[in-house]
């Protein structure tokens, strides 16, 4: 028999071990855990420029699409995509797959609404445009 086998430091430290093993196994468990996940600021939005930036993030991902198109995105998971708008309600949809096969999907809707006649002609005799408008990052 060990002489110190129901001592209070040696449950203590085995307590402690058992607790940093199961921090550890969460730690690297948590990508399959939590799944991919796709953050976009603004789900539904109004603008008068056909043109926009659609920004985000995406996390523990392995790829990441833009209706049905695949994107670039940063070793952060930070993506920058230009998109051009049609008249109207315009639908894009942001699709993103792990490593372990499971799908995250985010909806954005962005309505553009064209600048009517009297405002194209004030623009062409020289009155201030609008910016290209842009989605910010979500926090």
């Amino acid at each position: 028999m060990l002489p110190y086998r129901d001592s209070m430091l040696t449950r203590i430290v085995l307590i402690i071990f058992f607790l940093l093993v199961l921090g550890y196994a969460y730690f690297e468990a948590r990508g399959f855990l939590l799944g991919p996940s796709i953050s976009i600021a603004g789900s539904v939005s109004t603008v008068h420029d056909p043109f926009v930036h659609i920004t985000g993030t995406a996390q523990r991902i392995s790829s990441l699409s833009m209706n049905g198109q695949p994107i670039p995105v940063t070793e952060s998971g930070a993506f920058d995509q230009p998109y051009v708008l049609a008249p109207g309600v315009n639908r894009i949809v942001f699709d993103a797959k792990d490593t372990y096969g499971r799908t995250s999907r985010q909806v954005v809707e962005i309505v553009y609404e064209p600048p009517s006649a009297a405002a194209i002609i004030a623009s062409t005799t020289g009155a201030t445009t609008t910016p290209t408008s842009t989605l910010p990052i979500a926090p």
